[in-house]
């Protein structure tokens, strides 16, 4: 049996997108008892050249619908980085996993040779086939930035588990 692009994209974000949003909820608990300062954990980052939690979060949205977006031929959506609360998150990876689950599974399976051009702030441009892109660049990058914010809750005393991050399956 042969797994499809959407099979190796969609299903995985939206776990880890819900994985995160479990978190979040969490760590929204943990806020309310008292026991951390919202803002010191949404501006928390694991080294000085590092982004903090918040946009650690806001990566791996952007990274699951921008990824899926490409594989399907679409543009992506550009959402504003303006999220200040751990509630404003959780509303992103809803709103990322509704856009995941809005794009039916034959716009994007077939995109293992889709042409997809990125183009970054320096002006530099990368040119990828569809498969390469999901597997070599969406996929490490996604997982990179959710772990930082599992990484950077954990350093700072949120008492997580590897079932935490992994959710439900």
């Amino acid at each position: 049996m042969t797994l499809s692009m959407h099979q190796a994209s969609t299903p995985m974000f939206v776990q880890t997108l819900k994985s995160l949003s479990a978190i979040l909820e969490k760590v929204q608990g943990e806020v309310d008892a008292g026991r951390f300062g919202e803002a010191d954990l949404l501006e928390a980052r694991l080294a000085p050249d590092m982004f903090p939690l918040a946009r650690q979060i806001q990566i791996v949205s952007d990274m699951a619908k921008s990824g899926v977006a490409r594989l399907a031929g679409q543009e992506p959506p550009a959402w504003v980085d303006e999220e200040k609360t751990l509630s404003e998150l959780r509303e992103r990876l809803a709103r990322t996993i509704d856009f995941l689950t809005a794009i039916p599974a034959s716009d994007i399976d077939g995109s293992e040779d889709r042409e997809i051009r990125l183009a970054f702030r320096n002006g530099q441009t990368v040119d990828f086939k569809g498969q390469a892109y999901l597997l070599h660049f969406v996929t490490p990058n996604f997982f990179f930035h959710a772990t930082t914010v599992y990484d950077i809750l954990r350093h700072k005393g949120v008492a997580l588990t590897k079932r935490d991050f992994i959710g439900e399956f």
